[in-house]
């Protein structure tokens, strides 16, 4: 998308020197400076369509991978939040020195999580367009 937009600019110069209509000129230079972003829409699309197919998918392989990490995710954020501060209070409770629990790294998790849950501005994109239940 990047090397699309680079070369608007001097494509755009190029316009006044073999084109003399201005209409056309004009036409043409909208055309030119909308097309990085008609790719960028066209690739969303695109991303979007796939998504559909892999969810729609009965095979396991193919639609089963966002709900296995969706449950990993949950595990992990259970453990973390609740089972291990649970599991130390109770090791205290009881008197017996808690052993070292396992950490998880929740920066990575945390990334992973709000990739699944669309806060990345897609989530919001489907649910405006009702692409999704």
């Amino acid at each position: 998308m990047s090397i699309i937009s680079s070369l608007v600019g001097p494509v755009s110069g190029l316009l006044d020197k073999f084109i003399k209509d201005k209409d056309q000129k004009a036409k043409l230079a909208h055309e030119l400076a909308t097309m990085a972003d008609k790719h960028a829409q066209q690739l969303a699309l695109s991303q979007l369509e796939i998504n559909k197919a892999e969810a729609a998918s009965g095979s396991f392989f193919k639609g089963g991978w966002r709900p296995f990490v969706g449950w990993v995710c949950a595990v992990a954020f259970a453990y973390h939040f609740v089972i291990q501060p649970l599991l130390i209070f109770i090791f205290s409770y009881i008197g017996i020195e808690p052993p070292d629990l396992p950490e998880f790294q929740m920066n990575t998790l945390l990334t992973v999580l709000g990739g699944l849950l669309g806060i990345g501005g897609l989530r919001t994109y489907e649910k405006q367009k009702q692409l999704t239940k």
